[in-house]
């Protein structure tokens, strides 16, 4: 009897043992669980920008160097346009500052062949100056005085041209004559005046010019 009574207190405490070892063994597992790394599938596919070839890939990089030289033909058409809008804008800035510059060339050349014809009335005086042609000329010489100084004081300059070489680009020869002791090609006559304003032709001289 006795023996059996201690065959049931050994159980007892073996079970009490197993029970308490128990929560211990449950949460070494679940620790471990816990710690436990997930291992990842190794995939041999690369990402969206990988080296290996993709047909994606290489429809990104056409669309790319598209729009690449896209933009440099932009870029080289926004310079060229911008070059000739300087360009313009040089020329039109031009264009105003000669209008500026020359502004009464047109009404200036229209009054030339009057100071012309106040030249030719001048040059029929003669050294008697107190005969009725003398005194009519003294008017036409104040006139012509005071139409010189004021084509004088906007630069309107006669064009110096007598016993000088041909000029071109100044004067236009209209008689050639051959004459002892002058060299050739030397303006020999002056048969109407020419004229500059403000440094820019506005009448030749037509001249008489050796040979």
């Amino acid at each position: 009897m006795s023996d059996e009574m201690d065959n049931k207190d050994n159980t007892i405490e073996k079970k009490k043992e197993e029970l308490k070892d128990k929560p211990n063994q449950e949460q070494q597992k679940n620790h471990q669980e816990v710690n436990k790394k997930p291992e990842h599938k190794k995939d041999d596919k690369k990402g969206l920008f990988g080296k290996k070839d993709n047909p994606q890939n290489e429809k990104l990089e056409k669309e790319n160097n598209k729009l690449k030289e896209e933009n440099k033909l932009l870029n080289d058409k926004v310079l060229r346009i911008s070059a000739e809008m300087q360009n313009m804008m040089r020329r039109n800035e031009e264009k105003i500052q000669n209008i500026r510059k020359f502004e009464g060339e047109d009404l200036i050349k229209k009054l030339l062949p009057t100071l012309d014809n106040f030249e030719r009335a001048i040059s029929m005086d003669d050294t008697n100056l107190l005969d009725e042609v003398s005194k009519f000329l003294n008017g036409f010489k104040m006139i012509y005085g005071n139409l010189s100084e004021v084509f004088k004081s906007i630069e309107v300059e006669v064009i110096d041209c007598l016993h000088k070489p041909f000029d071109p680009n100044t004067m236009e020869a209209v008689l050639v004559e051959e004459v002892e002791g002058i060299e050739p090609n030397m303006v020999i006559d002056v048969l109407q005046k020419g004229y500059t304003y403000r440094g820019k032709v506005i009448r030749h001289a037509m001249v008489k010019v050796s040979k």
